[in-house]
């Protein structure tokens, strides 16, 4: 007969097994805890936010297939840069926040973007990083999808922010057959950033304002109107007839033409200015070209081999753009 093993009750009399898991248990407790410190310069409203929308019982499966029946027309805007603006500004109707389910969704930014949806009543759901990839179509998205109507260019009869509120003199960009929009993103940022007053873009032959182009612009084009022309020639005429003067754009080592030609450098911005760029690959058409009164053309700063006589439009955009608007900010300076 097998004698039962007696178990003391004694304070101070425990098994190893159990005093070892205790020892663990207030090691683990005494290490100090990265998440809790970040906890503790969180607000109260993203601590809420992490418990009510990150909880495990709202990771729910997403069916790609079936995104089309639940609003009639919309698209898919990634990146934490283009979500979070897209909500900020209010241009569209967001539908649904998608998060990367883990680690990510407790990033300082991507919690400010769950804060501005919670903020705005935008329904928030955890979901893998297989159904964002698939959502938009392998592209980066940096653990945010965002589901809203897409963004239209603007029209002449539309509300907008986009002026200034000094006496500079204006210069807008006039944009003919943009077709990459990774060009045109990045186009849109630098023409924000260095203070361009407005973006006009043909509406045909230009690719559209999709989530890409908000991509590659950083999320500008959400803060940025673009205003979209059937035809530019006749805003152009009716501009030029107000007293702005049409520049156009010219390679450096383009064929010698009627209108003058000047170095960027040496161009000062002191009118009213529409300054004009052409498609990737054809440039300006003819009609444009004619309504320029000068070309401006960036200089190469060495010989160059036949094939690469000239920048990508939208390098070129930034360099134009700056030396542009330092020369309006330096006529201002002289004057009295």
């Amino acid at each position: 007969m097998q004698k039962r093993r007696r178990v003391s009750n004694k304070p101070g009399i425990q098994h190893k097994p159990v005093r070892k898991a205790l020892e663990n248990e207030m090691m683990q407790s005494q290490k100090p805890n990265p998440r809790r410190e970040f906890d503790s310069r969180v607000s109260s409203e993203l601590r809420k936010l992490r418990v009510e929308d990150f909880s495990p019982q709202r990771k729910e499966p997403v069916k790609i297939s079936t995104l089309d029946s639940e609003a009639e027309n919309f698209e898919i805007v990634f990146g934490i840069a283009p979500c979070f603006l897209s909500l900020k500004q209010g241009r569209r109707k967001a539908y649904k926040l998608f998060v990367k389910d883990g680690e990510a969704s407790h990033r300082p930014s991507i919690l400010r973007t769950c804060e501005e949806a919670h903020r705005q009543g935008v329904q928030i759901q955890r979901v893998s990083k297989n159904v964002l990839d698939k959502m938009c179509s392998g592209r980066v998205h940096q653990g945010v999808c965002l589901k809203a109507s897409p963004l239209n260019y603007l029209t002449e009869n539309s509300n907008s922010t986009n002026s200034r509120k000094d006496n500079s003199t204006p210069l807008w960009l006039v944009l003919e057959g943009i077709q990459d929009p990774m060009n045109l993103g990045a186009i849109l940022r630098s023409a924000y950033f260095l203070g361009v007053d407005r973006v006009a873009s043909s509406l045909r032959s230009s690719c559209p304002l999709s989530p890409v182009v908000s991509k590659a612009s950083s999320g500008v084009m959400e803060v940025f109107g673009v205003y979209g022309y059937e035809n530019l020639e006749i805003m152009l005429r009716l501009k030029a007839a107000q007293g702005w003067q049409v520049i156009g754009t010219v390679a450096a080592e383009a064929e010698e033409s009627q209108i003058p030609v000047t170095n960027c450098s040496e161009f000062k911005m002191t009118e009213p200015t529409l300054l004009l760029l052409g498609s990737e690959g054809e440039g300006l058409s003819k009609e444009l070209l004619s309504l320029c009164q000068t070309l401006l053309t960036i200089p190469a700063g060495r010989d160059l081999f036949p094939g690469i006589e000239s920048l990508n439009v939208s390098v070129a955009t930034g360099i134009l753009l700056h030396s542009l608007l330092f020369s309006r900010r330096s006529s201002k300076r002289r004057q009295p």
